[in-house]
Order: C-alpha cells, then sequence, then structure tokens
C-alpha cells in the first residue's frame, strides 16, 4: 500500500471517529442553540415546566393547512417551529396539521364540528396584487391528553388591528396559548376561587364568561356571606379554605359583621379582587324616552375598610375623550331613521402604559362608568395598573347622564391637569386590619390586627367583568361590545389579574414577552412589484448563472493546460 493510500485511509478513519464521538456526545448533552436576536425559539422556564409534565401521549392538531394567505402562513409556520420545540424536549408532544376544507364533500360537516367545539372561523379579504378575495381560516389548534381537550387559539383578536398587525401579535403570544392549553389539560387543580354573593353581586350569567375560563385552571365555588349574621366564626372558616375571593359589583351595603369576615380573610393571606361601583349608573336605564338618567353615590359601607388598606374609591364618575364608540339613532322616527357612531365619553377605553406583566401587551379594556382611585400613604406598595387619558376628568355626583352629551364640543383646556385617573390598583404588603383598636362587631379569639404578606386588586368598575347576552339571553364573549361590535382585551386582563394573585406568574410572564416580526411593507412591494420580483428571483439567479460561467472557465482552462 503506498503512502498516499495509508494517508487517505488514515484521514478517513479519523474523520469517522470524530463522528462517532460527535453523535455519542450529542445523544448525551441535549440543547438546542436559538440563534434569533429576540430568543424566539427559547422556551421559557415555565413552558419547559408544563412539557416535563406531559406522562402520556399528547395530541396537538392544527387546523391551519392548506391555501392560506400570506400572513397566515407565517402564524402557520411559527406555530409549526414553535411546536417543534415542544416536542424536542418531550417525545409525548405529537401534533398534526389539518386543512377543514380541503374535501368539498366534508368540508361542511368538518365546519359544523368545529362550530360545536367554540372553534369560530374568520373571514378575511385577501389582496393580491389590487385583487380582492375572501377567504375562511380557522387559527385554532386542540389538545388532547388523558381524555381531556382543550381548545388553543392561535389568533389574537386586536381591536381595530389589521391581519398583519393581528398575526404580529398572535405570534407574540404564541407560547403563552400553547403552554397555557396544555398547562390546563396536564395539571391538576389545586387553588380555590370563592365567588362572593349576598350583597347583590352580578348573577353568574352575568359573568358567565369569566367564570368558564377561569374554571377550567382552577376550583370554583359562590360562597355567601348571609351565614355571617348566625354564624360569623364557621363563615370564616370556611371562607378560610380558599385562596382568593372574587367580589363583582356588590349593590347592597356590607354589615360590620361581613367586613370583619373579609377582613380577617385578607389579614390570614387570603387573595382579593375587588370590581366596585361607588356610583350608580347604568347603560340600560339611558334608553328611554328622555335618553337620560341620574347617577348618585351607591354606599357600600366599604370606605373604611379601603382607606384602612391605602386606597379610597370616590363617588364621582370619569370621563374620557378616549371614550368607547355607541351607535344611536339620528334623524326622525320610522323610516328616515338611521344610526350613527358617537364617542361614548362615560365608556373609557384604556390602553395601558405600565409595563408590569398584568398588563404589559394587552390591547384596549373597556369601562362602563368607572370612578376614579385615590392611593393613600401607608406603606402598602401600590402599582397602578390601569388609568384613564390624560384628556379625562372627574364629574361629581349626583348628575345626570344623558345621552345628548355625544355632541358637546370639548377643548384641551378642558382637561389640563386632570387627566391620567387611577381606575385598577395592584396592592402588595402586610395589610393592618380595620378593626385595629376598635370594638368587633362579633368575638373572635383568633382575631389578628397584622397580616401575613399579601396582595388585592382593585377594580373601579363592575361592569369590567360583566359580559352582554345576546338575543337568546345567552352570554356572550366577555369583553364583546355588540353595539359597536368590538372586542377589548377585559377578560385577558382579568385572567391576569387571578393568576398572579395566585402566584401563577409564569405564564403571564409568557404573555409580556416581547418578539420582533420584520414583515414585508405590502403597499411598498406593490408599489415596486418588478423591481421586488427582480431583486428576490432574478437576482439570486443571475448570480447563480454568473457562478456558473466563472467555475467552467476556471475549470476548462485549468485543465486545457
Amino acid at each position: 500500500m503506498t503512502t498516499s493510500k495509508k494517508n487517505n485511509l488514515k484521514s478517513v478513519l479519523i474523520v469517522l471517529v470524530l463522528v462517532v464521538l460527535a453523535n455519542v456526545i450529542g445523544n448525551s448533552f441535549f440543547h438546542r442553540f436559538d440563534l434569533t436576536k429576540d430568543n424566539r425559539y427559547t422556551l421559557s422556564p415555565t413552558s419547559l415546566t408544563i412539557v416535563k409534565q406531559v406522562q402520556n401521549p399528547l395530541s396537538i392538531k392544527v387546523y391551519m393547512q392548506g391555501d392560506l394567505p400570506a400572513e397566515f402562513k407565517r402564524l402557520q409556520q411559527e406555530t409549526k417551529q414553535l411546536l417543534e420545540e415542544f416536542q424536542a424536549y418531550n417525545s409525548n408532544i405529537i401534533f398534526e396539521f389539518a386543512d377543514p376544507l380541503e374535501n368539498d364533500d366534508t368540508s361542511m360537516d368538518n365546519i359544523k364540528d368545529l362550530y360545536r367545539k367554540g372553534l369560530t372561523p374568520i373571514n378575511i379579504t385577501v389582496d393580491d396584487k389590487g385583487k380582492q378575495s375572501q377567504a375562511m381560516v380557522f387559527p385554532w389548534a386542540t389538545a388532547v391528553y388523558d381524555n381531556k381537550e382543550v381548545n388553543i387559539p392561535l389568533l389574537k383578536n386586536i381591536m381595530g388591528a389589521s391581519t398583519t398587525q393581528k398575526v404580529i401579535g398572535s405570534v407574540q403570544h404564541l407560547e403563552y396559548s400553547i403552554a397555557e392549553g396544555l398547562n390546563k389539560i396536564t395539571k391538576a387543580k389545586q387553588k380555590k376561587i370563592a365567588v362572593i354573593k349576598g350583597n347583590g353581586e352580578l348573577q353568574d350569567i352575568m359573568m358567565a364568561k369569566f367564570l368558564l375560563q377561569v374554571r377550567e385552571s382552577y376550583h370554583i365555588g359562590p360562597f355567601t356571606l348571609d351565614s355571617v349574621a348566625k354564624n360569623p366564626i364557621g363563615s370564616l372558616e370556611a371562607l378560610e379554605k380558599y385562596d382568593l375571593a372574587v367580589i363583582a359589583k356588590p349593590t347592597e351595603t356590607f354589615t360590620d359583621a361581613e367586613k370583619q369576615v373579609l377582613d380577617q380573610f385578607i389579614i390570614n393571606g387570603g387573595k382579593t379582587l375587588w370590581l366596585i361601583d361607588q356610583v350608580t349608573a347604568e347603560m340600560d336605564s339611558l334608553y328611554n324616552a328622555s335618553g337620560a338618567t341620574l347617577a348618585y353615590p351607591r354606599d357600600l359601607n366599604l370606605n373604611d375598610m379601603f382607606f384602612k388598606y391605602g386606597i379610597r374609591i370616590n363617588p364621582d364618575l370619569v370621563k374620557d375623550e378616549q371614550g368607547s364608540p355607541i351607535k344611536l339613532a339620528t334623524g326622525e322616527q320610522g323610516s328616515a331613521t338611521q344610526f350613527q357612531e358617537f364617542n361614548w365619553k362615560f365608556a373609557p377605553q384604556v390602553y395601558p402604559n405600565s409595563v408590569h406583566p398584568i398588563v404589559k401587551n394587552l390591547g384596549g379594556i373597556k369601562f362602563d362608568f368607572a370612578n376614579p382611585i385615590d392611593t393613600l400613604k401607608n406603606g402598602i406598595k401600590k402599582t397602578i395598573l390601569l388609568e384613564s387619558s390624560q384628556y379625562s376628568k372627574k364629574i361629581g355626583t349626583p348628575t345626570e347622564i344623558n345621552l345628548n352629551s355625544v355632541a358637546e364640543e370639548t377643548s384641551p383646556n378642558d382637561y389640563l391637569n386632570k387627566g391620567k385617573i387611577p381606575l385598577s390598583v395592584l396592592l402588595e404588603g402586610s395589610f393592618r386590619s380595620m378593626f385595629e383598636n376598635r370594638v368587633l362587631p362579633f368575638e373572635q379569639k383568633t382575631f389578628q390586627t397584622t397580616g401575613k404578606e399579601n396582595k388585592m386588586i382593585v377594580i373601579s368598575d363592575g361592569d369590567l367583568i360583566k359580559n352582554q347576552l345576546d338575543k337568546n339571553f345567552q352570554p356572550v364573549e366577555l369583553g364583546y361590545d355588540q353595539r359597536s361590535g368590538n372586542l377589548y382585551d377585559n377578560k385577558d386582563f382579568l385572567i391576569n389579574c387571578v393568576n398572579y394573585l395566585l402566584d401563577d406568574t409564569g405564564l403571564i410572564n409568557i404573555r409580556s414577552k416581547d418578539l420582533d416580526l420584520p414583515l414585508l411593507d405590502k403597499e411598498k412591494v406593490y408599489e415596486n412589484y418588478t423591481r421586488t420580483q427582480i431583486l428576490t428571483i432574478g437576482l439570486p439567479i443571475l448570480i447563480l448563472v454568473l457562478f456558473g460561467i466563472l467555475f467552467t472557465f476556471l475549470r476548462k482552462r485549468k485543465y486545457s493546460k
């Protein structure tokens, strides 16, 4: 064997040994490299924890396949890549993409089945070089695990946004949507939520969408304070078995005994989500012959309690130029009646300015007859989650609310040094009992004046949790306004509040993840369509042809000698 052959054989053996060694090391040490600037494909610690919970086969079916518009192809691609990341860390996760409209013979049956599951399609207008057409897309996935099934929304409905903007927002929330869905069907419910009743709070059907959403992750049940009058100690002991109490728009006065039960629940570590109206005013009362109603203060006997905790909800109304749209009849009655859209300033449309995980990356949140919140100094940390715009002010009560106010003219001078009114506040710290140095309404041997580290969220509008009812008296999606057709982020905000109060902050942090998604500007592409084709298609082909010619020339020159 010649020396050159020996050297070649030696090189081959070295390469084989290195390849085998690299495979052994690769199988022993698992790692994935994410070279994107924003670490888009790096799963968060929370997602990895959820993936480890999957002990049995978990199947995910994504209904985005086939001939999709360009924006949804991007969403499809991002979904596939993210699911591949989940699968890479746990082989029990299996996914597939399906096109429910692929077969014309079965497409209608498929659509009906998806509707029954609550997977509603969206109809979008596809604009291809000025030619418009309609397309139906199902931006949904379903996950099945141990005979449990959950729907996973892949498209986030951002009010007033274009399809491209919705896709960008959806990709930012993609990891959260998938991780939340998997968490619902793989993690056993542990924490309990009490929905307080007995003081004229909202009926269950009026907050059904909130309750149904929360029930997927937590145990939830009604808790009536009526029993406090006969057995206050027993009521307190029963309430302390819950982790969170939701008080949604009470309309009747709380007794001192009921306040002591709630106070000691808080002192002993119970979390609370307050949705309080300090003014009596309802939109339904405006739809009468006069188009007016009287707004007046509501006494719930909670002022001293909130004052001790460090806030005050004033019996005023917030009037905001950044209001919500409302449709009112104009012109003469009868066939000439037309409906016109106006800006309703007593329904502030709030866009979060805070970077707190509860509200980060949320869209508009709709209030109705909200009240101002004052924060007081008492050692409790207070974070303003939501506030009105800079062009807002307080309106004292009692006052008349009239639909004709939509026609009033205002100027920026009307709001000088009046805006940025707090509407939702997070309180964190060690609360002190409101009954400290006071006579107790009922005797309690376990009474405590200083509590454990705790937190609560106060929202100065009970209607924020309220869903509307359709013509068949069935609840519509929380945050959806039938009068304007807009969908607000009320539900996402409230679910974030619940998760944060119950210390499930991991999912919230996923939601607040920032991604940079550069997309083509369609208008610029259309304006320079030929140039774009030359740059993206023609130029690469030209480079390849020139390289081929140069390579052939150099090869002939080398071997012709």
